[in-house]
């Protein structure tokens, strides 16, 4: 097998035809009545701005829909816009200096998060490139200054205020590279701890530490992959049998969790990824593994925490289901009940920019929304608003905007592939919803990233 491309293993943004934005004015007359776009904008609480800086008055109805919920997901309609990123910026902030926050989670690889988080409570290092290493040559979206902006704030912050230090999680496989400090945990964990196990231990990792980047085990054939995915299994099964004693009990549960995501990885990339049955299979069992990896971080540490990925991810109920079967959403509801919320994202128009598989940032135009699609309403409700930004409870919503709420229609899903518009319903997939009018890309971080137009 080949190695895998980045868009297949993390379903990619396809290319979108170019299309000019509508007026502000022609909004107004979408498709959904007066009194529909009345009942939504009455219920719209207007957003001030989507920068990080300044005030965040205009964000307490947010607060206040969120309520005392411990872990918050805020998806994204599509990756790589300006808006998009800034906003979870703003939001994290406010949910730090107001309801106590301390964890940023991302949809991006647990040993990056842990390198990432690492600076941000030290400051040791240099951040970009840090970001350079874990997030560019196209294996992440994230590797922009919209990203380097927020983990600058976080490092302030903690140099601030040592005493409520914020903290950073990746909550994904390992990718593009099984990090070597992860072996290395588990590996010192085991001689000190657990000396009974090294010589089971050692053997089971010793091939897959050879094979330990994304394309050197995808090139392995199926069947050595899924070998040495059971290995893995296998290693997380023995150490987990065991318990930390002695005070140990805090080493010994990132050694097992550090272990788990070995395995997690390896796992996923066992099945094979140009098949679309194992495709789907794959995807389910990602957003599995992403949910398991939030929920131990937020029992483990006790932390509240806001979790940035796609819409298709943090829903309850799944955009695309010949692609994403279940998703993360679903998985962290079932785990933490109404400890979990989920805050979607819909937008206008505009454009994003996502790197291809050689790290070359491809820009897309995202035109106005097609008539009859949730976003044509939602984006005449904000005729309204002074920037056309709202946030928008979709538990409290008058009658009228409930039931159309919990109606499922086209709706823009843009990242799988094919059509983005797909048949949801937006009452069952979140709790609240911001809306933004015009989207701009993000910036991309890397000097010598070429930038050119999809389509």
């Amino acid at each position: 097998m080949s190695s895998v491309p980045r868009r297949a293993l993390l379903a990619a943004v396809p290319a979108l035809a170019l299309t000019a934005a509508v007026p502000w004015a022609a909004r107004a007359a979408a498709p959904g009545g007066d009194g529909l776009v009345g009942a939504l904008a009455r219920a719209a609480r207007p957003l001030r701005t989507t920068a990080p800086h300044g005030p965040h008055g205009d964000l307490r109805p947010l607060g206040e829909a969120l309520g005392g919920v411990p872990v918050v997901a805020l998806g994204e309609a599509v990756h790589g816009a300006h808006e998009m990123f800034t906003l979870k910026h703003r939001v994290f902030r406010y949910l730090v200096e107001e309801k106590c926050f301390t964890t940023f989670a991302l949809e991006t690889g647990w040993g990056a998060g842990l390198r990432l988080d690492a600076y941000v409570r030290t400051g040791e290092g240099d951040l970009r490139a840090l970001m350079e290493r874990e997030l560019g040559g196209g294996a992440w979206p994230w590797h922009v200054e919209e990203y380097l902006d927020l983990l600058t704030w976080m490092r302030a912050h903690n140099v601030r205020h040592p005493g409520a230090p914020v903290r950073f999680m990746g909550n994904d496989l390992c990718h593009p590279r099984i990090d070597g400090a992860l072996f290395a945990y588990v590996r010192r964990h085991v001689a000190r701890r657990h000396p009974e196990l090294r010589r089971v231990i050692e053997p089971l990792y010793e091939e897959l530490r050879a094979h330990a980047t994304t394309a050197s085990f995808s090139a392995l054939p199926q069947t050595r992959r899924r070998a040495l995915a059971e290995r893995a299994r296998r290693a997380v099964r023995l150490l987990a049998a065991r318990r930390g004693t002695d005070g140990t009990h805090g080493t010994h549960a990132w050694a097992v969790q550090h272990a788990r995501v070995i395995a997690q990885t390896v796992t996923l990339l066992s099945y094979d990824l140009e098949d679309p049955g194992e495709t789907r299979e794959a995807m389910r069992y990602r957003d599995a593994l992403m949910a398991r990896n939030t929920a131990w971080w937020h029992r483990h540490t006790g932390h509240r925490m806001l979790l940035s990925a796609h819409n298709g991810h943090t829903a309850y109920e799944t955009y695309d289901p010949a692609h994403y079967p279940e998703t993360q959403g679903a998985y962290l509801r079932r785990a933490l009940g109404r400890d979990y919320l989920s805050v979607g994202t819909t937008f206008g128009s505009g454009s994003s920019t996502v790197p291809d598989d050689e790290g070359r940032w491809q820009t897309e135009r995202h035109g106005p929304p097609r008539a009859g699609s949730s976003e044509a309403v939602l984006d005449a409700a904000g005729a309204a608003t002074p920037r056309g930004d709202y946030v928008l409870d979709l538990r409290t919503a008058p009658p009228r905007a409930r039931a159309w709420l919990h109606t499922s229609r086209p709706t823009r899903d843009v990242g799988p592939p094919g059509d983005p518009y797909r048949p949801y319903v937006l009452g069952r997939g979140h709790d609240v919803l911001v809306h933004l009018h015009r989207l701009h890309a993000a910036r991309p971080l890397s000097a010598a990233a070429r930038s050119s137009p999809a389509g």
